[in-house]
């Protein structure tokens, strides 16, 4: 199947952002405006990326903590109703969350309830989006899952817990997380980010520091993954996880905030250099 190309899309993605920016940067607000200008199929792409913060949030409301994150699709009440009576979820995620709420119904019998609902959660999310996503979120999918779960596995060393109890999902990458005894786990030549994960993880004295530099990994993988799209649906999800980056960070610290939305800029000016040429 072509994919479909959204040149004036693309050409135009610097301005979302300026216009997000002059009212306060809302992520949301790009995401709603990106959609309208989607066929069906890639707006399910979209809501299928921006349902990881929904699975967040979800998880969240679950535990009883109050935190909240709006990148999702759906509302704090909404998810409140999902998690009651799922009908909005893709029906991968919302088989947890009727496995959990029935431990002895149907849906239980193909999801392991012994696990965190958390795990669970996230674990049918990544699967999702590696059979049912496009070849960018396939690929980001992957990556995220390892990035986390590398992230996670070297806390949980640092703090004597076992690893297994940290990690989402199945694999060669997550067993290897979990029975190697190495400083990087056996994963230097599988994973090209290691390194900086583990200096970043080490810089406990600054936690948003740490956060920041793991960021950067994610924000330059993005663009790694869409390298040579212009302007398909990779190239718009791409972008995406930028934005969603940048929201993040102009809520955690807004002059980091200001920082990567001066370098999404100065990304989407070599978008419109490109566009200029097509048109």
């Amino acid at each position: 199947m072509f994919a479909t190309n959204y040149y004036t899309l693309v050409a135009g993605l610097r301005e979302y952002a300026l216009d997000a920016d002059t009212k306060g940067f809302d992520a949301q607000a790009i995401v709603g405006e990106i959609i309208e200008a989607l066929t069906d199929r890639d707006a399910r792409q979209v809501r299928l990326l921006d349902a990881y913060y929904d699975c967040e949030n979800l998880a969240a409301l679950r535990a009883g903590r109050s935190a909240f994150v709006p990148l999702g699709n759906l509302t704090r009440e909404e998810l409140a109703e999902e998690l009651k009576r799922p009908s909005r979820l893709p029906e991968e995620l919302a088989r947890v969350v009727r496995a959990y709420n029935e431990p002895e119904g149907e849906d239980a019998e193909t999801v392991d309830t012994t696990r965190a609902f958390e795990k669970s959660l996230f674990a049918a999310y990544y699967a999702l989006c590696e059979r049912k996503g496009c070849r960018f979120l396939r690929a980001w999918a992957v990556f995220d899952r390892n990035l986390r779960n590398l992230t996670a596995a070297l806390t949980a060393r640092a703090l004597g817990r076992p690893v297994e109890e940290a990690t989402v999902g199945e694999g060669d990458v997550v067993d290897q997380l979990q029975r190697s005894s190495a400083a990087d786990f056996g994963l230097r030549g599988e994973l090209g980010y290691i390194d900086a994960v583990i200096a970043a993880v080490g810089d406990e004295a600054n936690l948003v520091e740490k956060e920041r530099r793991i960021d950067l990994i994610r924000w330059n993988e993005a663009l790694e993954l869409a390298t040579f799209d212009y302007f398909d649906i990779n190239a718009v999800l791409s972008y995406l996880v930028r934005v969603n980056i940048v929201a993040r960070w102009t809520l955690l610290d807004p002059a980091r905030g200001r920082e990567m939305f001066a370098r999404l800029l100065a990304e989407l000016d070599g978008k419109e250099r490109i566009a200029e040429q097509v048109r």
